[in-house]
This record gives structure tokens, sequence and C-alpha cells, in this order.
């Protein structure tokens, strides 16, 4: 009996290795169930000491048929709506017959298997419609380059018949100059993706990726290949470009006519920081608030005054200026202020100041930082009251000035090491106007330095250009003089050139650092100026070459969005 029940055991071991998942229990002759696994106990209740004669009547009798002809014997049983094939395999021991070992699988029924079929029939349609469907060309190959199916777009792209490439093999497609070049044998070669740019029969552009597919051994199994139109890319691109113009044409029209209201004076902001700023000056202009232009010297804090004045209600009103660092300190408090007949040595007649003067408009207070402390203190008086008393009188005069002051300074320090009024400052301080420096507005170097050769040679009756090689250096130059220093630079080496081309050669030392040629390697400049300058160039030689900014990417190793963000920031395009 323990040699029959060993064999059992060895039996339903291999069994249960063999037949992974399906339920498995063995029974001796006399019908009693020696074994059984998880899936018989938990679906039938059979455990060992089950006598099937007894629970399992039509099982024993096929097991018994089974034991009788040893003869494997198979039948169908139902249990809790399930449908399981029973395979019986008798258990031999010396030849003799021991048991029986019964393996239950769960069956499928037909109608299942319909219903699965014709899913996979649905979502075999819904992937046809998308690759048919797909904007991309796509190629599909076998693992010996073969072409199995391609979809509509790259019959068009590639103008070619399905029945022309369908079932044939690649080789066969070059050899016949259906195509120029295969992807495809070029991936199955190297064994890896492959990407690369061609050109059509047609003369279209086409961005070519062909991707292996691999199977379960680590062989090719297809070839999928992309292919991408550029040309007409290209044409959204240039169409989308054209629109960007006309929005920016747009843009420029209107900046225009605001400043057109400026007479002669002229504002030129490509850059987000000067656009900021001179959006901010046509909202101030708007009301009587006091204004805090800040700005390094040169920055053009006088032009926005004037901007100022002339978009106010006091347009029609005069627009009085005083430099405070440019009046002595004896004098400040006589100019701002006025002064009566006899009120100090020298005033032999009464004088209105600039305040008075300024009544019904505006007061431009130049490098206010240079303003004397005594002096702080009669103008803060004034802008608490709008009342202006001249020196050596009694009587004071109500007047109506908007003020607007300007500094390159910083008054937050001045306040801080006592040299400027706290109280001043905050009544100052209303609405602050940062101007920001030239260096930090290199969209509008390129603009300004053509405005003002235009001006100068208008000017001058000359007709003079700038050659590529010095407009790249004064673009890469620092300009700490900023605009005013830009502008003299216009003039003189305008005024200073040999020819009709102003080269390199013909600006200030300082700017070229002593140099003869723009790429001189004794150029004393900056690494991000002489990056900026290499830049610059590349770009423009490119442009030339290419003409458009798909084929300048490609050639520079760059997006596209990177050579349309550099050619604006370089004022190649507007």
């Amino acid at each position: 009996m323990c040699l029959n029940r060993r064999q059992h055991e060895e039996v339903f071991v291999q069994t249960q290795s063999d037949a992974n998942g399906a339920g498995i229990l063995s029974v001796d002759n006399d019908g009693v169930v020696l074994l059984s696994n998880q899936i018989i106990q938990q679906s039938f209740h059979i455990f060992s000491g089950t006598r099937l004669v007894e629970h399992f009547p039509q099982l024993w009798e096929q097991i018994e048929t089974t034991i009788g002809s040893r003869e494997p014997g198979s039948m169908s049983m139902d249990r809790n709506n399930q449908n399981f094939q029973v395979t019986i395999s008798p258990i031999l021991s010396r030849s003799n017959v021991v048991g029986a070992i019964c393996v239950f699988s769960e069956s499928v029924e037909f109608g299942t298997i319909i219903q699965k079929m014709d899913s996979f029939k649905k979502l075999s349609r819904e992937l046809s419609a998308i690759v048919d469907s797909c904007y991309e060309g796509l190629w599909i190959c076998d693992g010996n380059a073969n072409v199995m199916r391609l979809n509509p777009a790259s019959l068009r792209i590639n103008n070619v018949e399905a029945s022309e490439v369908i079932g044939r093999n690649m080789v066969e497609l070059v050899e016949r100059g259906v195509i120029d070049r295969s992807a495809t044998l070029e991936a199955i070669e190297k064994k890896e993706p492959v990407k690369f740019l061609r050109k059509t029969n047609e003369g279209l552009r086409v961005l070519t990726v062909a991707t292996p597919i691999y199977d379960e051994q680590g062989e090719i199994d297809m070839i999928v290949v992309s292919e991408r139109d550029l040309s007409e890319i290209d044409e959204i691109q240039r169409r989308l470009e054209e629109q960007s113009a006309i929005n920016d044409q747009f843009q420029s029209q209107i900046l225009e006519m605001q400043q057109a209201e400026m007479a002669s004076t002229k504002v030129i902001a490509r850059s987000p920081a000067m656009v900021k700023a001179l959006n901010q000056a046509f909202k101030v202009s708007q009301v009587d608030s006091s204004v805090l232009i800040l700005g390094e010297s040169g920055t053009g804090k006088g032009l926005f005054a004037d901007l100022i004045h002339m978009r106010s209600r006091r347009a029609e009103k005069p627009l009085i200026k005083i430099n405070c660092g440019a009046i002595p300190e004896s004098l400040i408090e006589s100019e701002l202020f006025g002064h009566e007949k006899g009120a100090f040595t020298g005033a032999h007649a009464a004088k209105p100041g600039h305040i008075e003067l300024a009544d019904g408009g505006v007061l431009f207070l130049d490098e206010i930082a240079e303003l004397p402390l005594s002096s702080q203190v009669k103008l803060l008086r004034f802008l608490e009251d709008g009342k202006v008393t001249r020196l050596g009188g009694t009587k004071d005069k109500q007047v109506d000035v908007r003020i607007i002051a300007a500094t390159h300074g910083n008054l937050e320090e001045m306040v801080d090491h006592k040299k400027f009024r706290l109280d001043l400052y905050y009544r100052l301080n209303v609405i602050p106007l940062r101007i920001p420096p030239l260096r930090d507005r290199k969209d509008c170097i390129v603009p300004l330095v053509q405005h003002y050769i235009s001006y100068f040679n208008q000017r001058n009756g000359l007709n003079r250009r700038l050659s590529r090689a010095a407009m790249d250096a004064l673009f890469a130059y620092e300009w700490p003089g900023n605009v005013r220093q830009l502008m003299n630079v216009c003039e003189r080496v305008l005024v200073m050139a040999d020819g009709d081309v102003i080269g390199f050669q013909d600006l200030p030392q300082n700017i070229t650092g002593g140099g003869s040629r723009v790429d001189s390697p004794t150029e004393r400049l900056t690494l991000q100026q002489a990056v900026e300058r290499v830049e610059c160039s590349l770009l423009v030689e490119a442009m030339e070459e290419y003409g458009n900014q798909y084929d300048t990417a490609e050639l520079l190793g760059v997006s596209q969005s990177t050579i349309a963000r550099k050619l604006k920031r370089y004022g190649l395009i507007s």
C-alpha cells in the first residue's frame, strides 16, 4: 500500500508540474481519492478520502473504464455554471494499474471563442483605420525587407501605387528607382533605428525614421518606417511667419502711432524690458501722480519725461526741465523757487522760479539725487501744499505743477546714509519707472544703430552704411554710456569714415579692443561678447545661404525655435 501511495504522489507531482493551473486528483482502484490540489478542493469539494462512487458516480464510471482498459479517457463535467474537460490516465506500478490521475481543464465554449474573434476583428479594423488616417507616411516590412503594408500618406509622399510596392522587396524597389534610399535596409543592416532626411523623386523633403521590431528570440521580425513631409511643414511655417510678421507690423504701426505725438522724439523699443517701460510711461501719462524715473546715465530718462508730458492732459502747458546737478548749490533754491528784488547780492530784479514757470504743466527734476538737503525740505513742503515762496518774499503762491524726477543713483542707499530725505523719497516715488540699460536690451541695439546712421546720413547729406563686421562689433559691445554713447559713436564713425562703407577698422578702439579684424584673437572681448559676435555672424551667413529657419537650424545643429529666438534677439528679424 505504501508503494502504491508513493507511486500516486510521484505521478501527482509530475502531473501538477506539467499541467500548471489545472485541477488534479488521484484515485485508487476502489474509487477513493488519495490526493487532490486546491482547485479540485475549491471547485468540487473533493478531498483525500472522498469516495467518488458515492459523490461523483459518472466520473467514477469513466475512471473504472480507464483502469480496466489501461487506456486514457476523457469526459465533460459541469460544476457551478462552469464546464470542465476531464482527462483520465492510468497509474502504473510494475505493469500493474494502481489507480488513475485526473486532470480538470476549464473548457472554453465555442460562443466565447466566436466573441473573442469578433473583438479581434474589430480591433484589427480600428488599427487599420488609425494607420490609414495617420498624417505621417507609414511603411511596414517584414524582417527580410518585404513590403507588407503602407498607408495612403506614404503612397502620396512617394507618388506610387500600392500594387507597385506591396509584396516587393526593398532591394528591388531601390534598384528600380521607385525610392532612392531605403531606411528599412539600413535598419536591418545596422540592427538599430535609422533616421535621415531625403528627397523624393518629386522633390519633396522627407524626414524618414525606421524602427526595427524584434521577436522573442531577438531577431528582427518587422520594420516600421515613418515618413514626414517637411515641405508642407515648411510651407505652414512660412505662412505662420508671414502672419507673425503681419502681427508685428500691426504692433509696430500702433507703437508708431503712439510715438507720433512725440514729434521729433524717437523711442525705439524692441526688447521686452523696453516695451514694458514704454507701456508704463503711456499709462502714467494719463494721471497726475508724481513719477520717479530710474536708470543709468544715457538710457533716455529725459526722453521718457518728454513722452509722459506730450501724452498727458498738460501737453499744451510748459515742460520745464532743471538738472539739479548742474546748478551750484548756492543758486539751486533761487532757480527752483525764484527770488524777489534784493533777496541777495546781484538780485537786481524779481525772478520767478522754475516751479512757477511750470504752472499748469510739468517740472522735470533731472538728477534729483544731487539736490541739497536744504532744498529738499522746501521741495517737500511744495509737494505737500502746492505753494511756493520766493527767496526774500513773504507771500505764498499756489501753483499746479506735476513733478517728474529722475536719477541714476540709488536713492534708497542715500536715504540710509542720511543724504536724501526719506519723506521726500516717498513723495517722489509714487510711480517708479525703471529704464533698462542698453546691455539689457540687446534687441534694440541694431535698430538704434540703423536709426542713428540714417539720421546722421540725412543731416550731413551722406549715404554711408555699416559693414557686417562693424555691426557685429557694435552689437557685442556692452555700452556703458548707453544710448547717448551709441548715438555719439554713430555720428563719429559716419563723419570720420573714409568710404561709403563703415568698416570694423573705423570703430573706436574701446569698442574693437584695438584689433583690426572682427575675429582677431587679440581683441579684448569678454567671453560672452565673443560668443554673441560669432553666433550673430553664423546666423547671418546661414540665413543668407539657405533662406529659411529650418535649414539653418539643421546646419547649426539646433531647433528651429532656437534659431527664431536668436534671430529676433539679434535684430535680424522684427
